[in-house]
């Protein structure tokens, strides 16, 4: 056992978010071990397990090919199973991933934990029955549980939207909705990781559900001069009048063009996460800014990472 004398047990340590925690609690002087629920029909944890960190799961499909019962059979289903292991495992400390998509597909101002939950989707309405499930549950007074709602979480080897945009923007194609002075909330992975071991070590932050965002908002138009600053060059923004670009839209929505109302909907919509709760729960700063964060995930793209 290493210096911290603490056995971290990890589900989906093979995906993105689980190599990099992985690798972020290697260097902090933790063990780490994968949890294999490829055969979930009896889940169990070994004595020296101190932390049980719940990452596997379906993620939100966005192409819509996914069938509904997957993700109540991974997302909920599984996460259950997980969560009743823990409860009479020796383990000290439950921390699950849940996903703001739990409450709110859409946000019209800043979204909180007071939030009433109303998922849309297969996607959300399956991660807040996990929830819902583990919140209903007595816990023993020596456990701690924490519930995690990040936002859209980035970092190197990433391959999601932030990476879509950077292959468009390198190429030095124009972006034509600068006029959509959007703000949307991004979780770096670094941050997202200092978060989890603060879970692990601070017996003083209480149980219960924290949403994870860096610090401020930006909006599309910032991420992209932060993709330009990286490449060294001017980024071209098309202020194009709303007006126009939304007649487009509706033209796409009859000829089945690339851009359409749905489409362009997703891609100027605000969704602004508050961190407020698990900073002060915290009492310390993240490391961190929203900006630093998008450039070292960018600057990674650039390196091919």
């Amino acid at each position: 056992m290493k210096a911290n004398q603490m056995s971290i047990h990890i589900s989906g340590s093979t995906g993105f978010i689980g190599l990099n925690l992985k690798h972020y609690l290697s260097n902090e002087g933790y063990d780490t071990a994968h949890i294999d629920l490829r055969n979930s029909t009896i889940i169990s944890f070994p004595p020296q397990a101190k932390a049980i960190i719940h990452l596997a799961g379906k993620a939100h499909d966005l192409k819509k090919a996914s069938h509904p019962e997957q993700y109540y059979e991974i997302n909920t289903a599984l996460s259950k199973k997980v969560f009743d292991a823990f409860l009479i495992s020796d383990a000290e400390v439950f921390i699950t991933l849940s996903s703001v998509k739990a409450v709110a597909d859409s946000v019209k101002s800043i979204l909180t934990e007071d939030a009433m939950p109303n998922p849309q989707t297969h996607y959300g309405k399956s991660k807040l029955l996990a929830e819902q499930y583990i919140l209903s549950k007595p816990l023993p007074t020596e456990k701690r549980v924490y519930i995690l709602r990040p936002c859209m979480i980035h970092g190197p080897n990433n391959k999601g939207n932030l990476n879509l945009l950077y292959t468009t923007i390198s190429k030095r194609i124009p972006w034509p909705l600068a006029a959509f002075d959007n703000q949307r909330s991004f979780l770096s992975i670094d941050n997202l990781c200092f978060v989890i071991k603060a879970l692990i070590e601070r017996k003083d932050i209480p149980s219960g559900t924290y949403q994870v965002a860096d610090d401020l908002p930006l909006s599309t138009n910032q991420v992209i001069e932060l993709i330009a600053k990286a490449l060294n060059f001017k980024p071209l923004l098309w202020r194009i009048p709303k007006g126009i670009i939304t007649g487009i839209s509706s033209i796409g929505d009859v000829l089945g063009l690339p851009l359409n109302t749905e489409r362009l909907q997703k891609l100027t919509e605000n969704y602004v996460v508050s961190n407020q709760k698990i900073k002060k729960a915290l009492k310390e700063d993240l490391p961190l800014s929203s900006s630093e964060g998008i450039l070292k995930t960018i600057r990674s793209f650039k390196k091919g990472v």
